[in-house]
């Protein structure tokens, strides 16, 4: 007896193969041959590792970079600071706000400007043995460009503010062990957290994209936040003009 082949049908075979595929997802997981999608896909891979190395390799990019862009609040005690400065490897500009007072400071190297109100200068003036009563800060200040002698006490902490390495050793800081948080999003870049003490000692929010930078810090003991972005964007500073600056050597500013 002579067997004949049983002819295939490929409609009927693909229908037969779906309807074992249905029967079967509940066991096998599904038929798709295709592995689940990698959450680190066009990442830098930070999300994967160890919270320290996270907040390691933070600190690093931070340090190597020119230039960031760095604004928030800060407070400390009773005093509080809330910041907007553009900071690079020649110096700095911005704005400080504290104590209902607010100043812009500028510094290209070695030359450093303080440009604020009446009030501003009035606060500065207001013991006098530390004023020179041959100054009206209402007529003669207010709107200027003051320059700030770097023997003047208050050069130093006041140049602070234009240091991006000052700023970042200063305000960069997480306190208690660390562990990784959950992932997130700033300014459209995927981030993964770095938390302190859970929460109590900081956290740090990393950028997944490209670059580890530091995009967010919230300070422990809920001292402020601060954010960083522009990093690496160059920008340009420029001396004001001569007739817009005052100087009056080491007699204007007080302790800072």
């Amino acid at each position: 007896m002579t067997v004949r082949a049983r002819r295939r049908h490929p409609l009927r075979d693909a229908l037969v193969s779906g309807l074992l595929c249905a029967a079967g997802a509940g066991l096998l997981g599904g038929c798709s041959s295709e592995p689940p999608p990698d959450p680190d896909e066009g990442t830098n891979g930070l999300a994967s590792l160890p919270a320290d190395t996270v907040e390691e390799r933070a600190l690093a990019v931070a340090g190597e970079a020119d230039a960031l862009r760095l604004s928030g609040t800060v407070t400390a005690g009773e005093a509080g600071f809330r910041l907007d400065m553009r900071l690079g490897p020649q110096g700095g500009m911005g704005e400080v706000s504290t104590q209902g007072m607010t100043f812009e400071i500028l510094r290209i190297e070695e030359e450093l400007f303080i440009k604020a109100d009446a009030a501003f200068w009035q606060f500065q003036q207001s013991e006098e043995d530390e004023a020179d009563p041959g100054i009206d800060p209402a007529e003669k200040l207010d709107g200027m460009y003051v320059k700030v002698a770097p023997e003047d006490p208050s050069y130093e902490q006041l140049s602070g503010f234009t240091d991006k390495s000052v700023m970042l050793d200063l305000l960069l800081t997480l306190e208690g062990t660390r562990e990784t948080g959950e992932r997130g999003e700033i300014g459209g870049v995927e981030t993964i957290s770095v938390i302190a003490d859970e929460g109590a000692g900081g956290v740090l929010e990393v950028s997944l994209i490209g670059d580890p930078y530091p995009l967010r810090l919230e300070r422990g003991g809920e001292a402020g936040e601060i954010r960083m972005a522009d990093w690496n964007e160059e920008f340009t500073l420029r001396a004001p003009a001569e007739d817009q600056i005052v100087d009056y050597g080491d007699k204007i500013l007080k302790d800072a």
